[in-house]
């Protein structure tokens, strides 16, 4: 069951392939919900359940694809 919502702000996206990298490592994540990358915006939205992966795992996801994540911010669902 998914039990939070996690919004990580990206340094930036330069092409609509980064979206899809993004994308599909964070859905294959396990524990992940529904994902989304906000290309215009640079973020990345997802709703996650808490006792399969932390905030700070999908973070590292994230940055170990070459990208700088820059802000964080998790909410109850």
């Amino acid at each position: 069951m998914m039990n939070k919502k996690i919004t990580m702000q990206l340094d930036a996206l330069t092409c609509p392939s980064c979206l899809t990298k993004i994308e599909t490592a964070v859905k294959h994540t396990a524990g992940v919900g529904d994902v989304k990358v906000l290309f215009n915006a640079a973020k990345v939205k997802a709703e996650f359940d808490d006792q399969q992966v932390s905030a700070e795992d999908l973070s590292t996801v994230v940055s170990k694809l070459g990208y700088e994540v820059q802000g964080v911010k998790v909410k109850e669902l």
